[in-house]
């Protein structure tokens, strides 16, 4: 009997550890807001991008009626310009960080807050405006005319189902620390239960193994998804790829230590057969 609630406890443990490892990173790392800034800042870096979300917020200047025709031939040419320069300019990262930031409010919201009160839109969006907002500045000073920023510019990088997938992760990644620790009681329920206690190291090293497996497959699987998923829209596209990848290279390590801690268990499990043997026969 005590084999069998040890059994069960283990597999049990791994199950709810299945789950709640990759709850607790979603959770750290895009559910919340400084998880998802650091996470995603690295690609305001990559050139392929850079040049299509300056283009794309230099598309967003509405120039039409703001500046007189007479002067609208200089700033043409500075609007051809910007998208060439806006990465260099002294204000980019900055406004990057905050493009992140608005963008992550508007899509996941704040805890509590409704989707009117957020400015939610109905599908997975990027508020581009702080971009907007620094090459509007740029323009302005260097040609001398008024233009006005606009408080939202908005970029589809997803559809409405994307949309309803991210309402689910944002209210269920948060339980990741509590299925953690019931992880955490069953296996300690499962050692206790143990007749053969190295049984529980040995067994929850194999399941480690084949966690970090399933995990490394379910993010290849993520990648090559996104890879082949086209909406038309190049920034989208590109935002959307290269932000699965880095989600998979920022899991990497944790499946990796889950792929180290199973080895190390299971070698724990074997020495302790080992050991147990000779104690018997002496």
């Amino acid at each position: 009997m005590r084999s069998l609630v040890s059994a069960l406890a283990v597999v049990i443990g791994l199950l709810l550890s299945a789950v709640a490892v990759p709850a607790i990173w979603v959770d750290r790392n895009i559910v919340q807001e400084d998880g998802f800034v650091a996470l995603a800042a690295p690609l305001g870096k990559d050139p392929a991008f850079q040049q299509r979300l300056a283009a794309a917020a230099v598309g967003g200047i509405d120039t039409g009626g703001a500046i007189p025709e007479p002067v609208a031939g200089i700033v043409r040419p500075l609007l051809e310009s910007a998208a060439a320069s806006l990465s260099g300019l002294p204000g980019y990262p900055a406004a990057w960080e905050e493009t992140l930031r608005k963008s992550h409010r508007l899509n996941f919201g704040a805890a509590g807050t409704a989707p009117s009160e957020t400015g939610s839109a109905s599908t997975v969006t990027l508020d581009v405006a702080p971009l907007v907002g620094l090459v509007t500045s740029q323009i302005a000073e260097r040609a001398g005319v008024p233009l006005e920023a606009p408080g939202q510019t908005l970029l589809t990088v997803g559809q409405p189902n994307q949309r309803q997938q991210i309402e689910q992760v944002t209210a269920y990644a948060p339980l990741g620390s509590s299925l953690a620790v019931g992880a955490g009681i069953a296996l300690l329920l499962a050692f206790v239960a143990a007749r053969r206690r190295w049984t529980v190291f040995a067994g929850a090293g194999v399941g480690a193994l084949g966690l970090a497996g399933l995990w490394s497959l379910g993010s290849r699987f993520a990648s090559d998804t996104a890879a082949g998923t086209a909406s038309g829209n190049e920034v989208a596209d590109l935002f959307v790829q290269e932000f699965v990848a880095a989600s998979t290279r920022g899991f990497g390590p944790w499946i990796t230590t889950a792929a180290m801690t199973g080895a190390v268990l299971v070698a724990a499990g074997l020495a302790g057969r080992l050991l147990g043997g000779r104690a018997r026969r002496g």
